[in-house]
Formats: C-alpha cells, structure tokens, sequence
C-alpha cells in the first residue's frame, strides 16, 4: 500500500489505521458499496452504511437524463447519511472502480471531503481490524449540492472537443475492448486518438493504488501528462471514474469523465471511431 502523503493530493485517501481512530465519530459517514453477497459473506466495518450503486448506470450523458441521474444519486446519498459537513469513505474489497464511481460521483455534486479506503475491505482484513455483524442504520440527512460541471463530459461536448489541441482522451477498459475484439455495444471500437491503460493496471497486487512514481510513468508513456485535459472512458463510467481518481491523487487539474462511455458513444452512429490496431 502506497503511503497516501507521497500523492500530491493523497488526502482522498484514507489508510485502514486513518479509518479506525475516527470510527465512532458522529461527523464520519463509511460508505460499503460491495455487492450485498459480499457483505453478508465477510461482514463490514462498523458503522459502515450499505449502498450498492452498481445498477445504477446512465449511458445517454444529454443534460436532461444526466441532471435527472446525479440528481437521483444525490437523493440515494443523502438517505445514506452524506451531507456537505461530513467526512466521507467509500470502500469496498479492494480500490476498485464502484468506490471510485461513487467517489467522482460526491465531488461532482460539490463534496470537498470525501474519500476512498485504498485496498479497501481486503486491507482493512488484513490489518486486523474489526469486522461487525450488525448493520448500521443510515442516519439521513439534508445534501445541498453544489454541482461542478467542468469534472463531467456528455458525448456531444467530447465529440466538439476531438481535434483541440491538449485534449487526451483515455481508455481504460480492457485491451479486447479497446482493439474490437470484444464488442459491447452497436459498434466496436475506440474514440478516434484514444491512448489505453486498462485500468487494473493501476493497481498493486494487494488492491491498493501503485505508488505516485509508478502512476505518472505508466500515464507519460502514454502521453497523459499534467498539462492535458483528460477524458476518461470505458464501457459504462466505473472504470474511467477508477482513472479518473489515479489522475486526481497525481494532481491533474483537467480531468472530465466521460459517464456515457463506450455505450453511448458507440450505440450512435453518428459519432466517429476508430479500430486501433496492436503494435
């Protein structure tokens, strides 16, 4: 596990230990988002509320479904105990891309304190900290958005913006995605000038993010370099959100996620692509 100070913006991250001197804390709200089977198998941390968001997709990013969406997810939070003046933690069995999900999710509704358990679950096990059996009740509680547009990107604001210079565009599915071999929408493919990064390749082999030295060189060999604007993507908006907080703890100040992903871009057909061929 990566020491969270060593990340320019390392203070999204919380270590097991970090977590554990706050539990009991009445301004902590601990976010579970594993799937329910998980949860009832390996029990969660006390004082953790559930909320599984997987099911909970949008692939058409036009501004009436999209407002309607994250309008939705604030509503789901709120009823979850999230409100502006609580320290927020999403976890689940390791840094993954639902807790990451619903982390872009909370700082695009305006949240400046919230944060993912990096290895999640899994380290806190390790840890030997303590597992409860009994679930907390969510205290629900008044979430007063105050929304930042500029950390999202709908499909036509991307396809306006394909030939800007500084634009970097990345995919983060898998590489059977990426060159077509997989197809998992009307169309197979790549965004025209995407670079791929699968976004597992992000992670060490406990779960936790790689350290900040091993992030910034997988990004540059790419071509994915603070000076960008950066748009991640994948199939559905979970995996580029996983990206999307790798490039937030590096300290990239452009980052625009692309929610719609892959579906939406390519069930149009009159948005362009490009079948990438390997190297």
């Amino acid at each position: 596990m990566s020491d969270p100070q060593t990340f320019p913006n390392g203070r999204l991250l919380f270590t097991p230990d970090r977590l554990q001197a706050r539990l009991g804390d009445e301004r902590l709200t601990i976010l579970d988002v594993r799937p329910t089977h998980e949860l009832v198998a390996a029990g969660w941390i006390p004082g953790a509320a559930h909320f599984d968001l997987y099911g909970i997709g949008i692939t058409r990013t036009g501004p009436p479904l999209f407002e309607e969406w994250i309008g939705m997810m604030r509503s789901l939070a709120a009823l979850r105990g999230v409100s502006m003046d609580q320290t927020v933690v999403i976890y689940e069995e390791t840094s993954g891309n639902r807790a990451a999900r619903l982390l872009w999710v909370l700082e695009y509704l305006g949240h400046d304190d919230v944060h993912l358990l990096d290895g999640g679950f899994g380290a806190w096990r390790r840890a030997g900290l303590p597992v409860s059996r009994d679930m907390h009740e969510p205290k629900a509680r008044s979430f007063k958005a105050k929304p930042r547009p500029e950390l999202f990107i709908s499909a036509d604001g991307l396809n306006a913006r394909l030939h800007e210079p500084g634009l970097c565009i990345l995919d983060a599915r898998t590489e059977d995605e990426y060159y077509a071999r997989q197809v998992r929408a009307a169309r197979g493919g790549a965004i025209p000038g995407a670079v791929h990064l699968e976004w597992k390749d992000l992670l060490d082999e406990t779960g936790s993010y790689k350290p900040p030295l091993e992030l910034q060189a997988l990004f540059a060999a790419r071509g994915i370099t603070p000076d960008k604007s950066v748009v991640p993507y994948c199939q559905g908006g979970y995996r580029s959100s996983h990206a999307y907080l790798a490039l937030r703890l590096l300290g990239f100040p452009r980052l625009h996620n692309f929610l719609g992903s892959w579906k939406e871009w390519g069930d149009r057909p009159d948005l362009p692509l490009e079948i990438p061929q390997p190297k």
